[in-house]
């Protein structure tokens, strides 16, 4: 997923939410994050397109090499509406599906973000705790030094923003 998103390829986070949320469930809690690299969750199979490589998931440490501001986020409880956003992101749509009938409440989070490029990549030894199903974890302090560019320039990020909100007004 962060190479998808850190290629431009995709524009949208789908979360539903884990077992490590606690009882209020999944929320984007933070508006300016950084991507950590996981295949916890998403395996190959579950991918439409293969972006990048898989790091190996017990590695000594950990290469941050996106970030990401949230733009906008929505839950989506329309099965239909779920599926009109597919040209956002990179999962097949059984996955999209599992994950929006998980749980009592049908439906899923959606953020739409903007991300950027860490100029060099920031790499921190890997700890426990940045293991699991949680969707964040507090990481060390950024070093001084590193710079963050847009994967996508600004036309570009225009051209994606209102297509999702394209899709977020055509609800059937």
């Amino acid at each position: 997923m962060c190479d998808a998103l850190g290629g431009g390829r995709q524009s949208i986070i789908l979360r539903k939410g884990g077992i490590a949320e606690g009882r209020d469930g999944f929320s984007f809690k933070h508006s300016e994050f950084f991507l950590f690299p996981t295949w916890f969750h998403e395996q190959p199979e579950k991918v439409r397109e293969m972006i990048g490589q898989l790091s190996p998931a017990n590695a000594d440490s950990v290469e941050i090499r996106y970030a990401a501001t949230l733009e906008l986020s929505r839950t989506i409880t329309s099965w239909d509406l779920a599926e009109k956003l597919e040209p956002l992101h990179i999962l097949k749509p059984e996955v999209i599906r599992e994950r929006f009938d998980y749980d009592e409440a049908p439906g899923v989070h959606v953020a739409f973000v903007r991300v950027y490029q860490l100029e060099p990549a920031w790499c921190f030894p890997n700890e426990n705790k940045y293991a699991g199903c949680r969707s964040w974890v507090k990481l060390p302090d950024l070093p001084d030094g590193v710079r963050l560019e847009p994967v996508m320039t600004d036309a570009e990020y225009a051209n994606r923003k209102q297509q999702f909100l394209e899709i977020l007004e055509a609800r059937s």
